[in-house]
């Protein structure tokens, strides 16, 4: 297989819109509903937690399998001359095509999709499965926590890299375009940081019950255990 193949497939696999199909299942469309997001946050919020449950793991797959697949079906005649790992770098690639394909769908007329953050995650499941299983440990924390799904992702986006930088270095092609996409996850929640700010933001649960102190503890506790693994098992 070409490569081009390999990655237009991966695009038109992230370009699958669960979120758009499970609103449209129950006569929603969710781009008018709760956030407005064609992401698993917004089908949790508005349609509950089991259809938002099979969307998550759908928008994982969604980028899990291009990286398990797609990318080692192509030929190895193409990259033969690159440089490092060929096949990190071809599922890296294939990887950043499933997520742009979940933000920009070529299903819904390239129009804003999702933001990328489950699609990523298993992106970097596929290809770093100890760091990324840590990264989502910090966000299952966070987000019970806290109640804030924004704040979860947040936190991932950071403490990734940070795990990626101590096993592979600043210069590794995984550490770098996980570090780009991470900015690109702060990039596309601005207005979100912006409501956390103001105290507004969105949140699952009572939102009566203060939790700070639990929260910078359990978090915390979370990134401090993630590192301490991640640098025992580099």
């Amino acid at each position: 297989m070409s490569l081009l193949l390999a990655l237009l497939m991966s695009y038109a696999l992230g370009s699958i819109p669960a979120a758009y199909i499970a609103g449209q299942s129950r006569g929603i469309d969710l781009r008018k509903h709760g956030s407005g997001n064609l992401g698993a946050t917004n089908v949790f919020r508005v349609l509950g937690w089991k259809i938002g449950s099979v969307v998550f793991a759908f928008d994982m797959a969604k980028g899990a399998v291009p990286v398990l697949f797609f990318a080692k079906w192509v030929d190895p005649a193409i990259t033969a001359n690159w440089p490092g790992d060929r096949d990190v770098l071809t599922g890296i690639l294939c990887g950043v095509a499933a997520i742009v394909g979940h933000v920009r769908p070529m299903w819904l007329k390239f129009g804003k999709g999702g933001k990328g953050v489950a699609t990523a995650g298993g992106v970097f499941l596929a290809l770093a499965p100890l760091q990324t299983l840590l990264a989502l440990a910090a966000f299952t924390v966070t987000v019970l926590a806290s109640g804030y799904v924004s704040l979860a992702s947040l936190v991932t986006a950071v403490l990734l890299p940070t795990l990626l930088l101590i096993r592979d270095g600043a210069w590794s092609p995984m550490f770098v375009v996980c570090a780009g996409i991470a900015a690109f996850v702060f990039w596309s929640h601005r207005a979100n940081i912006e409501r956390l700010r103001r105290g507004e933001e969105h949140r699952f649960g009572r939102r009566d019950v203060q939790r700070k102190p639990v929260v910078f503890l359990a978090i915390g506790a979370v990134v401090v255990i993630a590192i301490f693994v991640a640098t025992r098992f580099a």
